[in-house]
């Protein structure tokens, strides 16, 4: 499972099936990894939701990593509480939030980009 925010959205999100999100979009982004239902899917929370993620009782154990790294075990009944942070991060823009992004996705992802078509040859 990967709870993330709009910047980390194009990172571990999108490649576990979650959505693209522009990072003025004040959300908690809820992606699940492989998910064996296909009622499992992607889900968007608002920004001011407090989400606990609980390891059921019938676990033994189970992972927590943070931006991949910092790896705690949790075990049956132990929880993780997330949330937005009250003290955002500031970024630093070249152009602006939105042109940076939409470059970023364009350039790193080549989304919507088209290769130039060579001529066709015909024969005969």
């Amino acid at each position: 499972l990967i709870v993330s925010t709009p910047s980390g959205s194009t990172a571990y999100s999108l490649a576990a099936g979650g959505s693209m999100v522009h990072p003025n979009v004040p959300c908690i982004l809820f992606t699940p990894i492989c998910p064996h239902s296909l009622s499992f899917r992607p889900i968007v929370f608002p920004d001011r939701s407090r989400l606990r993620l609980k390891v059921p009782d019938s676990r033994a154990t189970m992972w927590a990593s943070f931006d991949g790294k910092n790896r705690v075990q949790l075990r049956a009944g132990d929880s993780v509480v997330v949330q937005v942070s009250q003290w955002p991060m500031s970024t630093v823009c070249l152009v602006d939030d939105t042109n940076d992004w939409f470059k970023s996705v364009r350039e790193g992802l080549h989304f919507n980009l088209r290769k130039a078509q060579g001529k066709l040859e015909v024969k005969g």
